[in-house]
């Protein structure tokens, strides 16, 4: 599997063949590959003000058991996995719920800065379109919001989502389903954008 980092192409298996035959430096290319998506996914799943720690933690994990990776597979939805596991751990650990707000503040920390050239108009619409979502995520059970989460907001293909949660994909697809006609019910104007291409 082949990883875009700031430009240039990470092939995950030989880096991960070279940390395994003992260049543990070499784990640096994978973590510069996917902090993005990782503080990205401990943010919308609550992380909050922690997501830098749960994501800093869940390295240092999936590095330890990096041994027992799967030849093949595809890293991101494994090390996302990781980072869902940290972040339940850290909520629980801390025994607070983040509040909506805050999730949502994390999470447009954890987003790229609106270009200059934007529209004004067009941003502050698509604001109050991720609070509307994010309000109504909260209304679903957890199943449902980390089926969501991960295929649209972290924008994962339904392999890597099923691979992440630990799921097949039939169960995939059923709960995706459900937790969009439960949007659909909540948002009657909420149409989930594709997220990413499916893979063979």
């Amino acid at each position: 599997m082949r990883t875009r980092e700031g430009g240039r192409i990470v092939d995950e298996a030989a880096v991960i063949a070279r940390v395994r035959a003992g260049e543990a430096e070499a784990y640096a290319d994978l973590v510069r590959a996917h902090t993005g998506i990782a503080l990205r996914a401990a943010a919308a799943l609550g992380a909050g003000a922690d997501a830098e720690d749960v994501v800093q933690q869940a390295f240092v994990k999936a590095y330890c058991a990096l041994g027992g990776f799967r030849d093949g597979a595809s890293f991101k939805p494994w090390l996302l996995s990781i980072v869902a596991n940290e972040t339940r751990n850290t909520v629980r650990t801390a025994a607070r719920q983040r509040t909506l707000a805050g999730r949502e503040a994390a999470l447009a920390q954890a987003e790229p800065l609106i270009p200059e050239a934007a529209d004004p108009a067009v941003a502050t619409l698509e604001t109050e379109r991720r609070g509307a979502l994010l309000s109504a995520l909260e209304q679903l059970s957890e199943e449902h919001r980390l089926v969501v989460t991960y295929r649209y907001l972290l924008e994962m293909d339904e392999s890597e989502t099923a691979q992440a949660l630990g799921w097949p994909r039939g169960t995939v697809k059923s709960r995706l389903n459900r937790a969009l006609r439960k949007l659909g019910r909540l948002l009657p104007d909420f149409e989930p954008r594709e997220g990413g291409d499916e893979r063979e």
